[in-house]
């Protein structure tokens, strides 16, 4: 099963990053679990989700107030890559890690074990860095070298929905704009964002694309990592421990 894990993206534990385990249930509560949430509006054991042969499931635990699932309210229901908990004033966002049949260069933080209690933030940037120029242009995670022109008529940005830039848009001027730390098109402050994270390439309305660029802790689309995935209006791209929203108007 691929490797999972929660990001709180809004409430009093925002930013916290909860890794599932394959083999227990997470269960959520103000009094008991896994993730303590000192919210009246959680109930001392509110939910949990508990692993599937094809995923995760939540299930209400008979709250006061409810579990929400993508806006709606549920009482047991599968959880899709992206899939936004609403418990109490918290909201969390599911996302899955690639399958390791799908993994192509193993970064460091692929390598690491599995089961371990916390995910692994740690950037190796130093030892990218090291690797030099054959080792930068190799494979299909790399920049187009030309700048790619707009398509006439296309507008587009993304909002940073949440993270450390919550808030900020960014428009696009050109076909193709950086996500980075402090570096790009789009510069992020988040600490767990690599330098070069990803790329997004603007071919067309229909024709926009997604490319991780070899980064440390993985490029997310709707919550499932990827290397290499089409966008859409409205679609969600997880950085580090942010969540950028793309917007195309044409």
């Amino acid at each position: 099963m691929p490797t999972a894990f929660l990001e709180v993206v809004s409430g009093a534990r925002q930013g916290l990053n909860i890794p599932l385990s394959d083999g227990e249930p997470l269960i959520i509560g103000r009094k008991r679990g896994d993730l303590l949430l000192d919210d009246p509006l959680v109930s001392g054991a509110h939910a949990q989700i508990l692993p599937r042969d094809d995923g995760w499931v939540i299930q209400d635990l008979g709250s006061t107030n409810g579990t929400l699932v993508d806006g709606r309210l549920v009482r047991e229901v599968a959880l899709r890559p992206g899939a936004e908990i609403s418990i109490g004033s918290t909201k969390m966002v599911l996302f899955i890690g690639l399958a390791e049949s799908s993994v192509i260069e193993e970064g460091p933080a692929r390598k690491r074990a599995k089961g371990q209690l916390e995910l692994a933030w740690l950037l190796d940037e130093e030892l990218v860095e090291l690797r030099g120029s054959a080792d930068r242009t190799r494979g299909t995670a790399d920049v187009i070298d030309q700048d790619l022109r707009l398509p006439p008529g296309l507008n587009a940005v993304v909002e940073v929905v949440a993270g450390a830039d919550m808030g900020k848009v960014y428009r696009f001027t050109r076909g193709n704009i950086t996500i980075g730390r402090r570096m790009g098109e789009v510069p992020l402050s988040d600490l767990e964002v690599s330098r070069r994270h990803s790329v997004i390439e603007v071919f067309g309305r229909d024709m926009i694309f997604l490319r991780d660029l070899g980064s440390t802790n993985g490029t997310y689309h709707n919550g499932r990592q990827i290397v290499v995935s089409r966008l859409t209006d409205g679609d969600t791209i997880g950085v580090g421990r942010s969540v950028l929203k793309l917007r195309v108007n044409t």
